[in-house]
């Protein structure tokens, strides 16, 4: 903007002096650059009275703009905005590149943990966050992010709504949430929604505003500490399983199409004795979850499998899958 104003005060300059006085293009765009710069050359013709009010208001406008200038020129240099404009620069086309990633709404207290978790497993994500203070934690982490309100869809485009595998919405008003599972359901139908709630109350609206699945921290946070007192082993289970401690981790893994574990039995597919890992579950393509799955469990293409095991086995075995 500024250079523009300069640009703007040179053209006002040399048009000016043309028209007051007799003068070329080139001697008035001379005159102009020679007054704005402060070089005392002195007049190249003698001016007449008008022209002479007209280079006053010129000199003027032109020491504000030029001590503007100076100003941000010494920001840009001296408080590291420059770098700051080439790392955002560099982010937003990042961010325009990605395919199948992950949106998480928010950077509060629920956003940060999912971020983490994201960084720990490696995958694909941007967060958008309009708070001053959240984004100086979002530059600090090093994270992808884009500035503004979750809820605008010029934003959700600046994220790439439109490729995105999953909306994440940690937003800390519950209404926010709900228009934006609206917003983002209209914009990307196939997009998977996973959104906070504050109350039971919140979950049955946002289900019917279009999110696969709604949490509710504190409702998981009261279990976790019933869990805690009643069953103090079982969380110790789920901590190391959940935070990949140990080696050991959670993970769900889909048979791919032409698998060769298509249409064999669970004893068949020799999992445990092959890989080290255990099936505790199984979601059919079109039906309900099935725990603790008997060995004559037949396996389809599209079956997700919920497995336990160290962290390498299982990566292992998705790797398998995929050949």
């Amino acid at each position: 903007m500024v250079l523009v104003a300069v640009f703007l005060i040179v053209l006002v300059g040399t048009f000016g002096l043309v028209s007051l006085e007799d003068m070329s293009y080139l001697e008035a765009l001379y005159m102009t650059i020679i007054t704005l710069s402060t070089v005392g050359f002195g007049e190249i013709k003698e001016l007449h009275d008008d022209s002479r009010i007209f280079v006053i208001f010129l000199i003027v406008f032109g020491v504000m703009i030029g001590g503007y200038l100076v100003t941000v020129i010494g920001q840009l240099t001296f408080e590291g905005q420059f770098k700051e404009i080439v790392a955002r620069r560099k982010m937003r086309k990042n961010i325009k590149k990605m395919t199948g990633h992950y949106i998480i709404a928010g950077f509060g207290r629920v956003g940060r943990q999912v971020a983490r978790e994201f960084i720990r497993k490696k995958v694909p994500f941007v967060i958008i966050e309009k708070e001053s203070e959240e984004i100086n934690k979002i530059l600090a982490a090093g994270y992808n992010f884009v500035e503004g309100d979750a809820t605008d869809e010029d934003i959700l485009h600046q994220v790439g709504i439109d490729t995105a595998d999953t909306l994440i919405s940690t937003l800390p008003d519950e209404a926010h949430n709900v228009y934006l599972t609206l917003t983002a359901r209209d914009m990307n139908p196939k997009l998977k929604i996973i959104a906070r709630a504050d109350f039971e109350e919140g979950e049955k609206k946002l289900i019917r505003a279009g999110a696969d699945h709604v949490v509710i921290p504190h409702v998981l946070g009261g279990m976790r500490m019933a869990f805690a007192t009643l069953r103090p082993h079982v969380v110790d289970f789920m901590q190391i399983a959940s935070a990949g401690e140990e080696g050991l981790s959670l993970e769900e893994i889909a048979i791919p199409k032409d698998s060769r574990l298509h249409g064999k039995s669970l004893l068949e597919s020799n999992l445990k004795k092959d890989y080290g890992v255990t099936i505790v579950g199984i979601k059919p393509a079109d039906g309900k979850m099935r725990l603790n799955p008997e060995p004559n469990k037949i396996l389809n293409q599209g079956d997700i499998l919920v497995l336990i095991g160290q962290l390498e086995h299982l990566e292992r075995l998705n790797k398998d899958l995929k050949i």
